[in-house]
């Protein structure tokens, strides 16, 4: 899951840096990584505490449970 996250960061970087160019702002990266069976990084309720609004980790896993989901049937099928 680290280095997922690690790899999220760097490949946002690009983009972070056009948007902060193009419409004079700061940006910040969020790599939000939550696994299948519950997994997710030390620092991840630090970058969700970075996004505005309620995020429930528990709705958070259960969407990324029903994705790996969908994903499986869509490509077994």
């Amino acid at each position: 899951m680290i280095k997922k996250e690690g790899e999220k960061i760097l490949k946002y970087e690009d983009l972070k840096i056009e948007i902060q160019h193009m419409w004079n702002a700061t940006t910040q990266v969020i790599p939000v990584t939550a696994g299948a069976s519950g997994t997710t990084t030390k620092s991840f309720r630090n970058y969700l505490n970075n996004i505005p609004g309620q995020h429930g980790i528990k709705k958070l896993h259960n969407t990324a449970v029903l994705s790996t989901a969908h994903i499986l049937r869509d490509v077994l099928m």
